[in-house]
């Protein structure tokens, strides 16, 4: 990744050093351990920078080829996948995933909840490609124990561990595809594993696993070579690790998660990848180009153009995580697995309709703005997500720094 002066892309120099402070000013608070971020115009690189340490514990400087848990921001990635085979004619959004899928030609929708158990209804209409993408297709994650549906996957997955149950995409797809809707597709939005049944797909229709898929359509093509869903024990050295803020503890608290070094029997299409700033940075420049990096063409452009526009129904917006208005994404709808900005205004801060991109759970971020050819990348190790409002502050410096 080479820098260009950032006047060359339209940016002011002294305006973009801004961000250098607002990252050291994390890392010197101790609110975070360390970070990368990124800025390119035009395909054009005016800002890339480290700050702070990778691993606070060995005293280890923040690389630029640190390998981080990019969580949700495989979503996009998944989304981009399923929309090869969608250029290939396999479906169109408004396509029932029953055609793949016969489970879905019938689905159930829990009505309500009764003493006896959940009283389904039948769904009033069916499943389609549209809703998975968007996360209004009415399936869940199984995060809240008190939700009567997400009961229902906690119980599945307790039943499938204490069975020894080997997990695969394909074993864990088909027993969600059995679960009931936890509302009329289309009609709500709820984060789930729609993106994970997506990936399913994409192993249905192009009859690879979706690993594979990825490593040859995707990653090879793009020169991705340190994306995947494991860490071989080569590279091991250069994994960040994940800190955190816990309810009852002071400070950045390390969480040593497990490093998978061999491909894993349950590949996450919705969280499961490892990845690095400048694989990332090469996904994100091809879809500013419409599709296209370096002589690979993964998508057309008029394909990437769907990326910048609401996909989800209207009665499910305005989407958030958060019961009541959730600014956070304030003026967002939602498109390819990722969120698309509908009324800049809305959002309190400057930016572009059509801007598109997504974020991790332990805050990596990234957003493609195509009517200025731009993206900007974030990448941290930190949780929970959206912590500090590290990233919005950082879209807010990009901007006011763009001035040609």
């Amino acid at each position: 990744m080479q820098l260009t002066t950032p006047e060359q892309a339209g940016f002011s120099s002294s305006r973009l050093k801004r961000i250098d402070p607002l990252m050291q000013g994390y890392v010197d608070r101790g609110e975070l351990a360390g970070m990368i971020a990124t800025v390119a115009r035009s395909g054009q690189t005016v800002y890339l920078e480290k700050f702070g340490l990778m691993d606070r514990e060995a005293g280890k400087p923040m690389q630029l080829d640190a390998i981080f848990r990019i969580a949700s921001m495989t979503k996009p990635i998944t989304s981009a996948a399923a929309m090869m085979l969608y250029e290939e004619g396999h479906f169109h959004l408004n396509t029932p995933v029953s055609k793949f899928i016969p489970a879905y030609k019938n689905a159930k929708v829990l009505a309500r909840e009764t003493e006896s158990g959940p009283e389904l209804a039948d769904a009033e209409r069916e499943v389609a490609f549209r809703h998975l993408f968007t996360h209004t297709a009415g399936l869940s994650y199984g995060w809240n124990e008190n939700d009567p549906v997400d009961k229902l996957y906690r119980e599945a997955s307790r039943k499938a561990q204490a069975d020894g149950v080997t997990l695969t995409l394909k074993i864990a797809m088909e027993a969600v595809a059995q679960m009931p809707l936890a509302f009329q597709p289309g009609a709500r939005w709820r984060y789930s594993m729609s993106i994970d049944m997506l990936g399913y797909l994409v192993e249905l229709i192009s009859g690879l696993p979706f690993d594979v898929f990825l490593e040859e359509r995707l990653f090879k093509p793009l020169g991705m070579a340190d994306t995947a869903f494991h860490v071989p024990a080569g590279k091991q050295d250069r994994v960040a690790a994940v800190y955190g803020h816990a309810p009852d503890k002071e400070g950045l608290q390390r969480n040593d998660m497990p490093l998978p070094t061999q491909p894993p029997s349950y590949v996450a299409p919705g969280g499961g990848l490892f990845s690095t700033l400048d694989d990332y940075a090469r996904f994100c420049q091809m879809l500013v180009n419409g599709g296209e990096l370096d002589g690979a063409r993964i998508l057309s452009p008029k394909t990437v153009a769907m990326f910048s526009q609401n996909q989800a129904p209207l009665e499910a917006l305005p989407y958030g995580f958060a019961a009541g208005e959730d600014l956070y994404h304030a003026g967002y709808g939602y498109s390819l697995g990722t969120r698309v900005l509908m009324d800049v205004s809305k959002t309190g801060q400057a930016g572009s309709a059509g801007e598109f991109g997504w974020d991790g759970a332990f805050n990596t971020y990234f957003w493609i703005d195509p009517r200025e050819s731009l993206y900007g990348l974030l990448m941290v190790q930190h949780g929970p997500n959206a912590y500090y409002p590290i990233a919005q502050q950082f879209k807010q410096l990009t901007y006011q720094a763009l001035v040609g």
